[in-house]
């Protein structure tokens, strides 16, 4: 979809970013007020277009202040002694046709304290921009590489960021995978000097559609953790696997009970502690006419909870379990002390 842009000249786009970024720094007060030292990375995926940012800090909800991203635009990671306002103006730069690089150098120019910051920029068009200032505390560095950036600052060495970089590049799958790979790099070499407390993960579509509910591919975030990383993988997963639990649902609405079936299936066996992945199986099983298929299942979930067995009669009314009366008497069976 191709969007209308307003013209506006450059010398007065400069000058409104100035404006507003001058205007944040007052809001935030002195320099440091925000001191969220971490490690990140942004990133663009070369074959869907999707772009994103992933961090980990030794700071409380990391999430919502470092990491910034809108389809159709790009993505933003904030940090050190951060200005949170570097986000939505950097986007805002690249939304009216900026490149990366030109967005964080506008805005490093208005900014009295930059040799604080630490910021990186990625555009949907994979170009992309970084900067340490020379006052970030050390180690402090960055790699920017093609369709990436990679960056950290009060860490525990000076390999951090490289073991970021090659971790991205040599990992394949989906951006989320990639970049929680160049996390766990950069943890597994040193990481955060402080320690480890919460990380987040955030990733848009290359193209808006106009609808940002639809155009959020994953926003996940671990506030506080004892192993912010590992709750993180967890967490994608889990998402990964309910993905394949919507398509399965799609599915069903379109009457394809195989596809809802293999759909199910998937999500199930990601996360195979799930009961309700394993009771939706055991209904589209029924579903298929595999009544004895799903018996098993729905009998492993009954044992966990006696929930589901209350509300397996309530679903024929709604059309989501094909099941007549001897059916549902069957499946009710399988209940504990039946």
């Amino acid at each position: 979809m191709h969007h209308k842009r307003l013209w506006c000249p450059p010398v007065v786009l400069a000058a409104l970013v100035s404006l507003a970024t001058a205007f944040s720094l007052c809001q935030l007060g002195a320099p440091g007020i925000r001191p969220i030292h971490t490690f990140s990375i942004v990133a663009r995926d070369t074959v869907t277009g999707d772009v994103g940012v992933a961090v980990q800090s030794h700071w409380f909800s990391v999430g919502s202040v470092v990491t910034w991203a809108e389809a159709g635009v790009g993505a933003v990671a904030t940090q050190s002694f951060v200005d949170p306002s570097y986000g939505p103006l950097g986007l805002d730069l690249m939304r009216a046709g900026k490149t990366a690089s030109q967005a964080l150098a506008a805005l490093l120019v208005a900014d009295p304290a930059k040799d604080m910051r630490q910021v990186a920029m990625i555009d949907v068009h994979g170009n992309v921009a970084a900067h340490t200032g020379t006052k970030c505390i050390s180690d402090a560095g960055q790699i920017v590489g093609r369709n990436y950036s990679v960056q950290a600052n009060l860490m525990l060495n000076d390999i951090i960021w490289g073991a970021m970089s090659k971790a991205f590049e040599a990992t394949g799958g989906t951006l989320a995978r990639r970049m929680l790979a160049a996390l766990e790099a950069a943890q597994a070499v040193g990481g955060d000097i402080r320690g480890k407390q919460s990380a987040a993960i955030l990733i848009v579509k290359g193209h808006s559609s106009g609808r940002p509910w639809a155009d959020r591919i994953m926003d996940l975030r671990v506030e506080d953790h004892a192993e912010p990383l590992k709750e993180l993988r967890r967490l994608i997963t889990l998402q990964e696997a309910y993905e394949h639990m919507n398509n399965g649902d799609l599915a069903v609405e379109k009457g394809d009970i195989s596809g809802a079936l293999r759909e199910y299936g998937t999500a199930e066996n990601m996360v195979p502690e799930n009961l309700e992945m394993k009771f939706w199986h055991a209904v589209a099983l029924v579903n298929a006419g595999r009544v004895n298929d799903a018996l098993p299942i729905f009998k492993s979930v009954f044992a966990v909870d006696r929930n589901w067995v209350t509300l397996v009669p309530r679903l024929p009314a709604t059309g989501t379990l094909i099941a007549d009366e001897p059916t549902l008497k069957k499946i009710l069976a399988e209940a504990p002390g039946k």
